[in-house]
């Protein structure tokens, strides 16, 4: 069974949270965590990246038990519980996943049965494509091929406000498409076959 928790700005409400303990299943002191900041790639991004960190340390994760990965070239993941894949420059992390073939290591542990989060770059790599992020990351490694993991079949827009709604329904009209606008504070969860917003 497939359980993904795609999130705008991380565990930032009980709600998605509460979500996010449900769908381990276990202890939080007994959860392990493989936390992806690839996508990190300057110093705010980088700020965000630590307050996640401290999101999981507050529910009970130990912070031993966090395996921070930067490159993926030997990511090994393993003995994992959880998957947490942090925002930042979503088309550097499609082009560091496909290059280092992590891809493979993403559907194999998702298929498992393994926990997936993602932070706004790592929920919008989910989606079919990810031509969308276009509206808040520069391509500044000029990616080509924008075909995402498509393992949802939503494409998603993380940090949504009421202010981009002209250019979503432009997005969505010049290509055909139904766009999940998910605001901060808010998230997709995928489990039992079944998608939900946590609000």
């Amino acid at each position: 069974m497939k359980k993904l928790l795609l999130t705008s700005s991380g565990l930032s409400s009980d709600n998605i949270a509460k979500r996010f303990l449900d769908l381990i299943g276990k202890n939080p002191n007994e959860t392990r965590i493989l936390f992806i900041t690839t996508a990190s790639t300057n110093e705010e991004e980088q700020e965000y990246v630590k307050k996640s960190e401290e999101e999981l340390l507050k529910l009970g994760i130990i912070r031993e038990h966090i395996t921070w990965i930067k490159g993926l070239d030997s990511a090994d993941t393993q003995e994992h519980d959880v998957m947490y894949v942090c925002g930042g420059n979503t088309y550097y992390l499609l082009h560091e996943i496909r290059r280092t073939h992590f891809n493979e290591k993403i559907l194999h542990f998702i298929d498992s049965g393994g926990v997936y989060v993602g932070v706004s770059a790592g929920s919008i790599i989910m989606c079919p494509d990810i031509r969308h992020a276009k509206n808040l990351d520069k391509n500044f490694i000029k990616l080509q091929d924008t075909r995402g993991l498509n393992v949802i079949d939503k494409v998603i827009q993380p940090h949504y406000e009421e202010k981009d709604e002209d250019t979503t329904k432009k997005f969505e009209k010049e290509n055909e498409c139904t766009v999940l606008r998910l605001p901060d504070n808010q998230a997709l969860e995928i489990a039992d076959h079944k998608q939900k917003r946590i609000i």
